[in-house]
């Protein structure tokens, strides 16, 4: 088994989230690893009713939300002990910009929750799955329970 030095979690801010924040948690104390945490705000963009020309989240409301996020990420973070310089948030695509920010900070475990979908919301995409055919470190995807 691999020995890990730098564990990030992919939060997604959900109800089931505290399944992967204790999984990455228990690793990191295992393999006493760095624990390091991001978010990505999804940038949707906005379109009419007649699928007219996208408009894209303007600058004033990607602030918002941005900020937003980052309040939800100190609280997970303070929860883990997670320094303040290990907590990323940034607005763009979930399945690229986590293996960026992977990449870019030497991560060598990416911990992000699975819904395990099927059918066509699996023909639909998946963050986890894309994250995982992506990412050059290793991935565990934590299958969420719905009951938790």
């Amino acid at each position: 088994m691999a020995h890990y030095h730098h564990i990030l979690i992919a939060a997604d801010f959900s109800q089931h989230n505290q399944q992967v924040l204790e999984q990455a948690a228990m690793l990191a104390s295992e393999h006493d690893a760095k624990l390091s945490i991001c978010h990505i705000v999804e940038d949707y963009p906005l379109t009419d009713f007649a699928y007219e020309p996208i408009v894209q989240v303007d600058s004033e409301l990607q602030d918002m939300l941005l900020s937003a996020a980052k309040k939800q990420v100190a609280v997970l973070a303070d929860k883990l002990n997670i320094a303040q310089a290990q907590q990323w948030v940034e607005f763009g695509n979930p399945r690229h910009d986590i293996t960026s920010i992977a990449k870019e900070h030497q991560v060598d475990l990416i911990v992000l929750g699975s819904h395990g979908r099927h059918g066509w919301k699996l023909l639909l995409g998946s963050t986890a799955q894309a994250v995982l055919h992506q990412a050059t470190c290793d991935v565990l995807a934590v299958r969420l329970k719905q009951d938790a």
